[in-house]
Order: C-alpha cells, then sequence, then structure tokens
C-alpha cells in the first residue's frame, strides 16, 4: 500500500472480537495500532499526542465515541476521529458526527472502505 505514511492508529471499543478484528485489518496495511477497551482507558494511556488516527465505537459504558470526540478536539482538533457504530444512523440528532475531520462507518462495515477513509484523512494531515 502506498500514499501517505503510516501512524500510530487507535482503537476504542468495548467489544474484543471489534478490537481484534481491527487490529488485524490495521497492522495488515501497516499500520501500528494502540487498543483500548473504553474511553478512560484511552484518555489515560497518554498516547493521543502521537496519534494519526482515532477509531471509537458510539455505544460505549462511560465515556462515548462522542464524549472521545469531543475530549480529543480540545487537544488535537486536526486528528482524524472515525466513530464506528452498530445502531441507527445517528448524525440525524446528533451534530457531532458531523464534526470537520469526522468520519461515520456502520457496522459492519467494509475493511477497503475503511482503510480508505484513513488513508485519505492521514495524507490531508501530513
Amino acid at each position: 500500500m502506498t500514499g501517505a505514511p503510516k501512524r500510530t492508529i487507535a482503537v476504542v471499543d468495548d467489544d474484543d472480537r471489534i478490537l481484534e478484528s481491527l487490529e488485524s485489518l490495521l497492522e495488515s496495511a501497516g499500520h501500528s495500532v494502540r487498543l483500548f477497551s473504553s474511553g478512560e482507558a484511552f484518555l489515560e494511556s497518554g498516547v493521543l499526542a502521537g496519534l494519526g488516527c482515532l477509531i471509537s465505537d458510539i455505544s460505549m459504558p462511560g465515556i462515548d465515541g462522542f464524549g472521545l470526540l469531543r475530549l480529543t478536539r480540545l487537544e488535537r482538533p486536526d486528528l482524524p476521529v472515525i466513530l464506528i457504530t452498530g445502531r441507527e444512523d445517528l448524525r440525524s440528532f446528533h451534530p457531532q458526527a458531523e464534526a470537520p475531520r469526522s468520519f461515520f462507518f456502520k457496522k459492519p462495515f467494509d475493511g477497503r472502505n475503511l482503510l480508505s477513509a484513513i488513508s485519505a484523512a492521514l495524507s490531508e494531515i501530513h
């Protein structure tokens, strides 16, 4: 895969199967991956400054994906954030889903489309 340099991508989801699946997909594309089972664990890790992209489930206990989007924008307004969910289209009632540099994927999603979104987002910030 050519194009944007590979960067570290954080994945936050309370479903271990999703974490494992995304780790395999992203590593197969040459990315370094950090996995977190909660928004709190991600925020406490201190990895935000060095990330190329954040992928977060929307529906999680505690800090959800929209909360992570809001909090990461305070420190890293340029960071691409990809929100994923198994629920219906939440953009219709949550304006943060349309925030700049954020993307929205409904589970199940096509891995190639996700990789394309990551590649496009990373190429814009480099």
